[in-house]
């Protein structure tokens, strides 16, 4: 049997216990919950929505309005790049006339999708 007798041999080191945590170590308060919702969470049947991607024709899609399944009307109007293009026409010297033909190049159009049904506005391809 092992006896203790006396003080510790010279050199030893006490164990030493578990350090702090972040929050002693640091000080201030505990980190609590971001959100705490004063009314209850309803829960139920869920929404799902896509988002259809639109282009330069027509697309078939269900409309966020109404409801409908539909295929989009599409209209046309100058774009961003129609208006510089003819701006720079017009700075180099064809002002004339020669400025306002990138408003007639559908390649330079914006074209705008609405709901065939309710007429709701749908969105916009940028060129």
């Amino acid at each position: 049997m092992m006896t203790k007798d006396g003080p510790p041999p010279y050199g030893f080191v006490p164990p030493q216990s578990a350090p702090p945590s972040y929050a002693q170590a640091v000080g201030g308060v505990p980190p609590s919950s971001p959100f705490t919702p004063q009314q209850p969470v309803l829960t139920g049947a869920q929404i799902v929505t896509t988002v259809v991607p639109i282009g330069p024709q027509s697309t078939h899609m269900i409309c966020p309005s109404c409801h409908a399944e539909v295929n989009t009307k599409t209209t046309t109007s100058p774009g961003m790049i129609a208006y510089v293009s003819g701006f720079l026409i017009a700075l180099f010297g064809c002002w004339l006339g020669c400025c306002l033909i990138p408003c007639c190049i559908d390649e330079c159009m914006d074209v705008h999708h609405t709901c065939p049904h309710c007429k709701a506005y749908l969105g916009r391809h940028r060129r």
